[in-house]
């Protein structure tokens, strides 16, 4: 990632972390080493990710170990070892990259980075409301919510699920050979991962097969109804999937994804849901969990396509200075100005022709130029040059300077995105 990359990246990183942080969550760090036992058995050994997509080794001790392909399971372990969790309500969320071995491509990269967000502790549809509500938040604030739209389904309790799955296998299984290589596989193992299938010819078998829906027990459609009913008193648009099932086991009841048409193929940018048996499964007592996951790959490249005139300028000013002599007094003036304004940029100066520092600064794309030559030093002013507005050039005191700069900056990040 280059620097001019970079910027829109913190730039979407701290408006994430800020909506995040904005509902109450608190930040939890998770290392990027797990064993390898706590995946399988957290998302399924069946799962994609688990069978064919999980970065594996061995340490010197001879114990399995594996780079996290995401963080719900690891934030499970965590809160669990350290007592967090049963008869307790804990809010968190995580931040980092996550790895998995898929054919690179744009928006799926076998390192990616993830924002991630746990709620522990709280059974009712209200929380998966919470969840979608910050997202929506996340997306507004950033400018690309018209670019996306949110799918929700619902899979039922635990035994609503198992008996919807033997219905799918049993309607599945004579048609065996008219499913994908993929699909045939999972029949055995993951089978309501087939109706994710982007195959055609798989996508017409599934037409006639069994409907969730029908399996659903009365808690189960009580759950969704409410969530839809939270949902549109936010005034959250959504569309009912019934082949939304995400891809790990430990899903239950509610699951959701933020898609987008923006970005090709790839076109999930967030997804989660509800995983009440996954804290019991991972070896704790029976706690409700839901959470999501964001794709911040794919959220800074959908940031991209919907807001290319973003600035990306590196600094907010830059230091002329026309003698090295004068160069220890520069750099004390632009440290002043940077302490006694707080996040302001200036970006010290290298030295040369005026006229190829004036390009320097140019290209830098800071607003103004800090001016420091002879007849400054012998003054003890500094000459303030702007660079993007027709306005006279001030020679000013370090403290008007540090006062009109001020200013200049209160002013610059109310409008600035």
């Amino acid at each position: 990632m280059l620097p001019v990359e970079a910027r829109r990246w913190q730039y979407v990183e701290r408006a994430t972390i800020a909506v995040v942080e904005s509902f109450g969550y608190e930040e939890i760090r998770l290392p990027l080493l797990e064993p390898t036992e706590l995946f399988s058995r957290g998302l399924g050994e069946a799962t994609d990710a688990v069978e064919k997509e999980m970065y594996n080794l061995l340490d010197r001790d001879g114990e399995q170990l594996s780079l996290r392909p995401e963080g719900t399971a690891s934030c499970v372990r965590a809160g669990l070892q350290h007592g967090l969790l049963f008869n307790q309500t804990q809010r968190l969320w995580y931040r980092g990259p996550m790895f998995r071995y898929e054919r690179p491509q744009k928006g799926r990269y076998r390192q990616f980075e993830q924002v991630g967000a746990e709620v522990f502790g709280i059974p009712g549809p209200e929380v998966e409301a919470e969840l979608i509500q910050m997202c929506a938040t996340l997306f507004r604030t950033l400018g690309v919510l018209n670019g996306v739209r949110l799918e929700i389904n619902t899979l039922g309790s635990g035994t609503s699920r198992k008996a919807y799955r033997e219905a799918l296998v049993a309607y599945l299984t004579p048609r065996r050979a008219e499913l994908d290589a993929d699909s045939q596989r999972r029949l055995d193992r993951n089978p309501l991962r087939i109706l994710d299938s982007k195959d055609a010819a798989t996508q017409r078998v599934l037409a006639g097969a069994p409907n969730l829906a029908d399996y659903l027990d009365d808690a189960s459609k009580a759950h969704f109804a409410e969530l839809r009913r939270l949902l549109e008193s936010l005034q959250i648009p959504y569309v009912v999937n019934p082949r939304l099932v995400r891809g790990l086991d430990y899903y239950t009841h509610t699951v959701f994804e933020w898609v987008t048409d923006e970005l090709g193929s790839q076109g999930t940018v967030c997804a989660g849901g509800r995983y009440d048996g996954l804290v019991e499964q991972l070896g704790g007592r029976p706690t409700p969990g839901a959470g999501y996951a964001i794709g911040m790959d794919r959220v800074v490249l959908l940031h991209e396509a919907m807001n290319r005139s973003f600035a990306t300028d590196a600094v907010d000013g830059y230091a002329i200075v026309l003698d090295a002599a004068h160069a220890g007094w520069s750099m004390a003036v632009c440290q002043q100005v940077r302490e006694a304004v707080p996040g302001i940029r200036v970006r010290p100066g290298s030295g040369g022709k005026l006229k190829n520092q004036m390009k320097r600064a140019d290209a830098s794309g800071a607003q103004w130029a800090l001016i420091f030559g002879e007849d400054e030093v012998a003054n003890n002013v500094v000459t303030l040059k702007w660079l993007r507005e027709d306005v006279p050039q001030e020679c000013l005191s370090v403290p008007a300077l540090i006062e009109r700069l001020a200013r200049w900056k209160s002013g610059s990040n109310q409008g600035r995105r």
